[in-house]
């Protein structure tokens, strides 16, 4: 029997076709796991940046354009369209920034908990070493602030 015929159309790529392949650099592949982790948290913090800086600058030219003077109408129609322009952006940016810790909150609710757990007992044990070595220098300094001032009401 045949393969009955219709007249839906039957997408397949052409052997030539580089849509949606991507090349994964070398360097990207031999990262380790921290580094790699490291970068993408730097990429985060790039996007958060770049959202906050975009809301900063557009509340600036905001403030500035709602200078009062004398102005005719061409001038008022001109910063009224700037002023929109500009808080569209700045609603652009806030709806970045809330897709963003959005995202985080997913990462956090689905990340391996056992790293960090890990990450929280070796960040633990790092400050208590920090802790040790100031309770050490707290020490040694009222150490020689009791000797001398023993040494003072000896003389």
């Amino acid at each position: 029997m045949s393969e009955p015929q219709t007249d839906v159309s039957r997408p397949s790529a052409l052997p030539t076709a580089t849509l949606l392949h991507r090349t994964i650099p070398q360097a990207i592949i031999d990262q380790n796991s921290d580094e790699y982790l490291d970068n993408i948290e730097e990429e985060w913090n790039k996007k958060v940046d770049l959202e906050v800086e975009t809301l900063v600058d557009g509340m600036v030219d905001l403030v500035g354009l709602a200078s009062i003077s004398d102005k005719d109408k061409f001038r008022i129609a001109q910063e009224s369209f700037q002023a929109q322009a500009r808080a569209e952006s700045m609603v652009r940016a806030a709806n970045t920034l809330i897709s963003i810790t959005h995202s985080m909150k997913l990462l956090l609710l689905l990340s391996d908990e056992a790293q960090i757990a890990h990450r929280r007992d070796a960040e633990l044990k790092v400050v208590q070493e920090e802790k040790a070595k100031a309770k050490e220098q707290v020490a040694v300094l009222l150490d020689e602030l009791l000797r001398g001032a023993a040494n003072q009401s000896r003389s």
